[in-house]
């Protein structure tokens, strides 16, 4: 989106892109549905060659190593110096590793990458046994998606409830009950402590943390991500957990901008600092700051947190702020692929009102006469009307009664809530 920006601001400048990944841009979103074999990889690439070529764009592979800001290089791990006049770092985020013994045996995967997804297609064979640790959308992604290649599959979660940082205990059994019918056995409570490898270097086993051991032959890892950051160890660049950028994606030296899930972006919703690693939240960052790179200067405001995925047949869609425990005055800092912490943070005196209808739920979170958070699993019929009553903080407070009413008419009055500011605003 950077080099879109940037190409349409600017038709004759020089535009490179470094990537240490043998592809065209790819849909990472798109790797779950891979896995599950529901489209194939080549299916996920976003960009043709036609596409770079039509634009003078040059896509150069290789792994930046070193950023030299004051003489305004990068130094590639094959020893390639490359200059630039402007520096866009877009290095993205990569799975976290598991702190356990035997985290680098062979058949330890992760679904964050083209290669890695390839890899575990390599290693998931029909009627063996993996296990999945982890608590967000990626988890739950790769229990689905090796089921469908006929794998026993056995989730380990170190808590008592599904995904607990987005969903309810009613919201999570929900779920549980479509990944049971799935084949995918749940142990709650189970924590890991060693991960055993056989004379070759495969994983054979998981040593429980009771001491118990649980054999597999694949060991599906989504416990976090983290920012790509060590090729910037010495440089000028001000980080935190992320690089940090003000409102333009601009770093403290003038001419180098970041975005993406690297990027620490200033946040509205928390009045502070966020990692955001929500593909929309990256391409929007990205758009604004190659419009930026060619003099624009537009500032960045992120918006309400979107985000919608498919699971075990459900769509699940997640607007504003969701968390479960809405009493706790407590910030909550948890990154998964595809999250945005400001899903996390919450005062005190929010309210929620949650409803089921057989495969689906609806809760919507208000907090002094506003909605600023709805979750929905099996419907998206509410989606666009929820995401503007929040996003545009429209007040609700002439519906609220409705909200100990039946959930249709409750969101019958919603709708025609929005449509009626939408009308107001189109007013001269």
């Amino acid at each position: 989106s950077a080099a879109e920006a940037i190409r349409a601001a600017d038709p004759a400048g020089r535009i490179t892109i470094v990537t240490a990944e043998p592809y065209n841009m790819y849909s990472r979103p798109g790797l779950a549905y891979v896995l599950t074999g529901a489209i194939p990889p080549e299916q996920t690439i976003a960009r043709s060659d036609d596409w770079y070529d039509s634009r003078d764009i040059q896509l150069k592979i290789g792994r930046v190593v070193r950023l030299h800001a004051a003489t305004q290089h990068v130094v590639l791990e094959d020893g390639t110096n490359l200059s630039y006049d402007k520096l866009l770092i877009a290095s993205g985020a990569r799975a976290t590793a598991p702190p356990y013994p035997g985290a680098d045996l062979n058949g330890v995967v992760y679904l964050d990458t083209m290669d890695g997804t390839k890899e575990i297609l390599k290693l998931a064979r029909k009627w063996g046994r993996a296990v999945v640790i982890g608590g967000g959308i990626t988890a739950l992604e790769m229990c689905e998606g090796l089921a469908a290649r006929g794998m026993e599959v056995h989730y380990f979660l170190r808590r008592e409830r599904l995904w607990d940082r987005v969903f309810n205990e009613s919201e999570g059994e929900l779920l549980a009950e479509k990944m049971k019918h799935h084949g995918i056995i749940i142990h709650h409570n189970t924590e890991i402590s060693t991960i055993n490898g056989n004379w070759r270097g495969r994983v054979r086993s998981v040593t429980l943390q009771d001491g118990s051991e649980f054999k597999c032959s694949l060991l599906g890892v989504a416990i976090g991500v983290r920012p790509q950051l060590d090729f910037l160890i010495g440089s000028a660049l001000k980080t935190d957990r992320g690089i940090l950028v003000n409102e333009h994606m601009q770093t403290n030296v003038p001419n180098i901008f970041a975005a993406g899930d690297v990027a620490q972006v200033y946040d509205r919703w928390s009045g502070s600092h966020q990692l955001d690693v929500l593909w929309p939240s990256a391409v929007a960052e990205g758009r604004i700051a190659g419009r930026n790179m060619v003099g624009a200067m537009k500032a960045y405001e992120k918006g309400t947190p979107f985000n919608v995925c498919l699971l075990f047949g459900l769509h699940v869609t997640a607007i504003g702020q969701v968390h479960p425990e809405w009493q706790s005055e407590e910030p909550v800092q948890h990154l998964s692929r595809g999250s945005s912490e400001v899903w996390f943070t919450f005062p005190r005196q929010y309210r929620s009102a949650w409803s089921r209808k057989g495969d689906a739920s609806l809760r919507l979170v208000a907090d002094q006469g506003r909605l600023v958070g709805a979750l929905l699993i099996g419907e998206r019929s509410f989606a666009d009307v929820l995401r503007g009553l929040i996003s545009e903080e429209v007040d609700i407070r002439p519906v609220q009664p409705y909200f100990e009413a039946d959930r249709d008419m409750l969101m019958a009055k919603l709708t025609e809530l929005w449509q009626k500011h939408e009308r107001h605003k189109s007013w001269p």
